[in-house]
């Protein structure tokens, strides 16, 4: 399997490029590598589908900060979802030939396909343990469906729609410019190619109504805040007769009460006495797969670091999970009884530490300083 091409390299622009200079590099290849300047030419029509595949991904910011950060992997699946995969030129005709003209912007006469349907959106919110299993989760969202009443003609029953004037019924117009031919939607029926005298009341002429939605979705192993999870086809129904569009499904993860998380590695903050720190010892920690024994070394400092491999969250890309990171905090306690103290004042005595005497008053230090101050001073 060939590597994929650095979209960045593709376009030919640095990963500081602006949105202008993205859709500017693209511009130039899509009309040096569209398919009626090239005919019968499959490795210009490969790079003019591999540019838009760029140029898809790079445009759009979400995508493109996935991209940054993880490269391909993250335009892929769980992550923010990927078009490379136009199955065939039209497609790209489909997603961006209203920006540059390019469905009749060669003389080619080329059929535009009707235009996909709007995407959707649904939210759901996980647990960590959630999270890190994968679940299947019910999810509601809005979207449209075809009129009952008119049958989606979005005319009133008994009526029929008229072809638009404007662009005899093609849903699109043609203008010059330059040398090139633009083609563009229809302002006036707004590619319908139809014009309703006699609008349906249930659904106002639009042909569609609002509906709920209630799906199952699959969410892997491994999700993060802020991915996506793309349920194709059930979108917006297209007006023009098209594809419907997807629903993203956007993941939300709560905070845990002792995890925190960071990509695919978790941190845990473990609090240690002072008996532990010194001599040591074995400390039962949790970790999302159970119980785990951690073995703390004599000596242990605060903020000292211990990483158990793969204890992490799963890599929803398919890569090797994360670690789990524990530090050390060692607490000092705060109330000691009697005998603690005893013992610990033995222990400085060993270690001839200068501590606080056991029953020395306020008032006391206050009388010791005031009689060494009042002794005359020595003349030598």
């Amino acid at each position: 399997m060939a590597t994929q091409r650095d979209f960045y390299e593709v376009l030919g622009v640095g990963r500081d490029a602006s949105d202008r200079d993205i859709s500017s590099a693209y511009r130039k290849l899509a009309i040096k590598f569209h398919p009626d300047s090239n005919p019968n030419d499959e490795e210009a029509t490969q790079k003019f589908k591999e540019a838009a595949e760029a140029y898809e991904v790079l445009s759009d910011g979400e995508k493109r900060a996935a991209y940054d950060r993880y490269g391909h992997a993250g335009v892929q699946n769980g992550g923010a979802q990927r078009g490379a995969g136009f199955g065939n030129v039209d497609d790209i005709f489909d997603a961006f030939g209203d920006i540059f003209g390019f469905g009749d912007a060669f003389g080619g006469g080329r059929r535009r396909r009707p235009k996909r349907g709007a995407n959707t959106r649904a939210e759901v919110t996980l647990d960590l343990e959630e999270a890190v299993q994968g679940v299947t989760r019910q999810i509601h969202f809005k979207r449209h469906k075809s009129c009952d009443d008119c049958s989606g003609s979005g005319a009133k029953p008994g009526s029929v729609p008229e072809a638009c004037r404007q662009c005899g019924g093609r849903g699109q117009v043609v203008q010059s410019a330059g040398i090139l031919r633009v083609q563009t939607t229809c302002p006036a029926c707004r590619g319908s190619g139809k014009t309703i005298s006699d609008p349906c009341t249930t659904c106002r002429g639009n042909g569609f109504e609002p509906e709920e939605v209630s799906l199952e979705v699959n969410i892997p192993a491994g999700v993060d805040d802020g991915m996506q999870v793309r349920l194709s086809g059930q979108g917006e129904p297209s007006p023009q007769g098209g594809p419907p569009g997807d629903c993203y499904c956007v993941i939300h993860i709560r905070e845990h009460a002792i995890f925190e998380r960071e990509g695919e590695h978790l941190f845990l903050e473990l609090p240690i006495t002072y008996t532990q720190a010194v001599l040591g010892a074995t400390i039962e920690i949790p970790t999302l797969k159970g119980p785990h024994d951690l073995k703390v070394p004599s000596g242990t400092e605060s903020g000292t670091l211990f990483r158990l491999r793969r204890e992490g969250m799963p890599n929803p890309h398919g890569g090797a999970p994360g670690d789990l990171v524990i530090r050390t905090s060692v607490e000092v306690p705060k109330k000691l009884d009697k005998k603690q103290k005893e013992l610990l004042r033995q222990l400085a005595e060993l270690e001839q530490a200068n501590v606080t005497p056991e029953r020395s008053s306020f008032l006391g230090k206050l009388r010791d300083y005031f009689s060494n101050s009042q002794q005359p001073e020595e003349t030598i």
